[in-house]
């Protein structure tokens, strides 16, 4: 289920992280000074043990005080979304090189009798290596609290067109970002009244006011087209009236934003259409030859579970082991997927009628307590084993490790032509849909999980995806 937030303020504290920095800054030098006089790794000090820490006291103010300047100019205190942790780091490592620099310009003026440029370098590299690590924890707690409903904004959508479900996708593949859809409005009556997912379709968006406080809103994010420009400051007025802050996402041509292009023309912004969001021929190779090394990595381990399920299946009673089936995969191509049997025989005479007893969503129907199941089958499931044989379809090069599930032909059939956008790309063994909740998911949520995918793949989430398949696994969640 989706998480139901608790409608509490903010949980920064925005004058923490500065005295922590400067608290750890602090540390660094008298780490820095151990480091430098009693571990003596680099350079030994003939005299040891005999320089007093004290002359470095007033450096070390000056120092911590410079971190802090740096930082708060560079806007490291200030609260990003989205910011990854690389870009702090960078902060970070800029703002220990400049305080670094600074101190050793003081020394070489005041000609310290005692003073240590070596121990300036250990001081500036702790000093990056603390606050790093303190990011993490900081990230790492943040997800705690927000993981229980503290810290985050209640968000309503205006509009639901190609923009608002940019927005919407993005809200629901980045739970890092703190920011729950309570729902959209849309004057279309195609869309205003029709649920995505789990997020509510609320209705027009004259109502706009008592949907606000009715539903707790905090932020609106507008995503109207620019023929609705007339109607903005009326929808931004009403917003701020009823206590909602208030974000505007251009509609660019339709575009996700990603795909806009901005130049500048002696202080003029231009605005200019990129190419469709797709995996180039560099990107697709090491892909495809991370899929290929990982296989054959694990391949001793997988041929071991291999006979072990197939042993099992064929003690269990009669049947194939295996199990194939037409898949939709890139670009509508057709192939045949290979899984594990875990159903009998002839589950597929059975599998209409199921849905429609169950009242199923016929474009991805998941059958709970599927009385087609085996016994051996439901272990296997459970545990996503019986997707397996899919690593033949692998090194075939018909599916990737990480991507959306392929559906059949007959589930594509039934797809509205946004949902089409999910075959753009190779399809894959687990992918966000999967770490998100698996079977829980609803078609609709699914959908925007994938094409966010596809809009924003990078090796680092694939990564991640595969890091997260695994817990899941074993935690059964959203699997039958």
């Amino acid at each position: 289920m989706m998480m139901t937030p608790k409608n509490n303020p903010s949980t920064e504290i925005k004058w923490l992280m500065p005295l922590v920095d400067m608290v750890l800054a602090l540390a660094a030098f008298m780490l820095a000074y151990y480091v430098r006089y009693n571990l003596q790794l680099i350079r030994p000090v003939f005299e040891q043990n005999t320089a007093p820490f004290d002359p470095y006291i007033p450096y070390m103010g000056v120092f911590a005080v410079w971190l802090y300047i740096v930082y708060n100019g560079s806007g490291l205190y200030r609260t990003v979304r989205g910011r990854a942790w690389v870009e702090e780091v960078y902060v970070i490592l800029n703002g220990a090189t400049n305080a670094t620099l600074i101190v050793m310009a003081l020394s070489f003026v005041l000609q310290p009798f005692v003073f240590s440029r070596l121990m300036l370098l250990y001081v500036a590299i702790i000093t990056v290596i603390l606050l790093s690590i303190t990011r993490i924890i900081q990230r790492l707690l943040r997800a705690s609290l927000r993981a229980r409903g503290i810290g985050i904004e209640r968000v309503l959508i205006i509009g639901m067109n190609e923009v608002g479900q940019a927005v919407l996708r993005t809200m629901l593949a980045r739970k890092d970002l703190g920011l729950y859809p309570v729902g959209y409005v849309d004057d279309d009556p195609s869309r205003g009244e029709s649920d995505l997912g789990r997020v509510l379709g609320l209705g027009k968006i004259d109502n706009l006011g008592k949907i606000i406080r009715e539903q707790h809103v905090q932020m609106v994010i507008i995503t109207l087209g620019w023929h609705e420009h007339d109607r903005m400051y009326q929808i931004v007025r009403e917003c701020q009236i009823a206590g909602a802050d208030v974000r505007v996402v251009p509609d660019i041509f339709q575009l996700n934003l990603k795909q806009v292009q901005i130049e500048n023309l002696d202080g003029i912004p231009l605005l200019g259409a990129g190419e469709e969001p797709r995996l180039n021929v560099r990107e697709r190779l090491l892909k495809r030859l991370i899929d290929i090394g990982l296989v054959l990595l694990a391949s001793p381990f997988l041929v071991l579970l291999f006979v072990i399920i197939s042993i099992a299946i064929r003690i269990e009673g009669r049947g194939p082991i295996f199990y194939s089936a037409v898949r939709v995969g890139e670009n509508g191509k057709l192939f045949k997927m290979v899984k594990f049997r875990s159903m009998i025989p002839d589950a597929e005479k059975y599998r209409k009628t199921l849905v429609e007893t169950n009242e199923l969503d016929p474009r991805h129907p998941k059958i709970p307590n599927d009385p087609r199941i085996t016994r051996v089958g439901n272990i296997i499931r459970k545990t996503s084993l019986d997707e397996l044989p899919n690593l033949i379809n692998v090194l075939r090069g018909q599916m990737s490790l990480v991507g959306p599930r392929p559906p059949t032909p007959d589930e594509v059939e039934l797809y509205d032509e946004w949902h089409k956008q999910r075959l753009k790309t190779m399809p894959g063994m687990t992918g966000l849909w999967q770490i998100s909740g698996r079977s829980d998911i609803p078609f609709d949520e699914m959908c925007l999980l994938d094409i966010y995918y596809i809009e924003n793949w990078t090796l680092g989430l694939d990564i991640q995806i595969l890091l997260l398949t695994l817990p899941r696994v074993i935690l059964r969640q959203g699997a039958y």
